[in-house]
């Protein structure tokens, strides 16, 4: 927390006091989506380290946002919102929708940490628009810099989806060769996958049926609807 108050008699200085320090919105919000653990809060977070998501956690709990639940039994560690972190949810609603209609599209995007993202599409596929058999599905940035340019999706029916780099010699059903700010744009509702294909930012073709019901089962954020959203723009 800050070492020293605003000095501010504006009840809006205090609120800063609690929220202001980097991440703590961003551990808040993951929590709000159902992260408890101190391992899953950091992949979710971003890049956050060790010693400062332990920090924030710790000055979170002492600021009343979270309590912190040990299991002896089962050696385990859970993070939750107090009632108090729950009553933040409409100003981070609000954030959120300010950002989407006020964040040029390049700059929100800009960025994107491809490892996350593919996390998040893995998690949240819409499976009951795939077919009900196993489907691979091959992505390849040509935007990342990192070594893992190419990702795999491995969806069994009723299983949840793999998400990994590297999969066994195996058919693939669906190529994709596009940019992480294309996928990002696509599922953040900053564009549309017909709009990223007209660009020339996302290239589909294998399995017909995946093709054609993309815009189904690739998953969008609860933000991508909003009205005036500052859209990535259709072409290079």
């Amino acid at each position: 927390m800050p070492s020293r108050p605003y000095g501010s008699i504006c009840s809006l200085s205090k609120a800063c006091e609690i929220v202001e320090p980097r991440w703590s919105l961003l551990i808040l919000n993951q929590m709000w989506s159902g992260y408890t653990r101190f391992s899953d809060l950091r992949r979710a977070v971003g890049n956050v380290s060790p010693g400062v998501l332990s920090k924030r956690l710790t000055e979170m709990e002492r600021m009343g946002l979270i309590e912190r639940i040990v299991d002896r039994a089962r050696g385990t560690v859970d993070y939750v919102r107090t009632q108090m972190a729950i009553d933040l949810e409409p100003a981070m609603d609000a954030l959120s929708i300010w950002a989407q209609r006020n964040i040029e599209a390049e700059v929100a995007l800009a960025d994107t940490n491809l490892s996350l993202l593919m996390g998040y599409i893995g998690k949240h596929l819409v499976t009951d628009a795939l077919p009900q058999r196993r489907v691979v599905m091959r992505f390849n940035f040509s935007d990342e810099p990192g070594p893992h340019k190419t990702w795999f999706f491995l969806i069994e029916p009723g299983a949840p989806c793999d998400v990994c780099v590297s999969l066994p010699d195996i058919d693939i059903d669906l190529y994709l060769e596009l940019t992480k700010i294309s996928l990002h744009a696509a599922c953040s509702g900053r564009s549309t996958v017909p709009r990223e294909i007209e660009a020339g930012r996302m290239f589909v073709t294998g399995d017909a049926l995946l093709m054609r019901s993309m815009t189904q089962w690739l998953p969008r954020s609860y933000y991508a609807t909003v009205d005036g959203i500052r859209m990535l723009p259709a072409a290079e």
